[in-house]
């Protein structure tokens, strides 16, 4: 069955978006010069590892106030307070607060600081 390849990033100003992601996630931005748009490819772990890299483009027009309609990519957290708290200070603003998915762990959804909504999960066989 097809499986998720690669993600990609919004923003308006991409510059932002690097340093909050660099900043929340430790996540590697290196730029892409294959083309006429202005592309980051976005490194997010070790090879081997479990999970998929992905890219950050320039949005090509301003957000509408529209209801977002895209894949919501989640990502894998240590300690879901700690990050969710981290995320706000550097500008994200919480979508869904902090909800349990029993038997697998803990999910909050935030918006970055270019409107993009992502899920981060902290696994807890525990949570009820």
């Amino acid at each position: 069955m097809p499986r998720v390849i690669h993600f990609e990033v919004h923003a308006e100003d991409p510059a932002r978006a690097i340093r909050f992601y660099e900043t929340l996630l430790g996540w590697q931005f290196t730029a892409w010069g294959g083309g006429e748009v202005e592309y980051w490819l976005i490194k997010t772990g070790e090879d081997g590892t479990p999970g998929i890299n992905g890219g950050l483009v320039r949005r090509r027009s301003a957000i509408d106030g529209q209801a977002v309609i895209a894949y919501v990519c989640t990502v894998d957290v240590a300690d879901l307070a700690t990050t969710l708290a981290k995320a706000k200070q550097l500008g994200a603003i919480e979508a869904v607060p902090t909800m349990p998915i029993p038997g697998v762990g803990w999910l909050a959804y935030v918006k970055d600081t270019e409107g993009n909504v992502f899920g981060m999960m902290q696994a807890d066989s525990n949570a009820r």
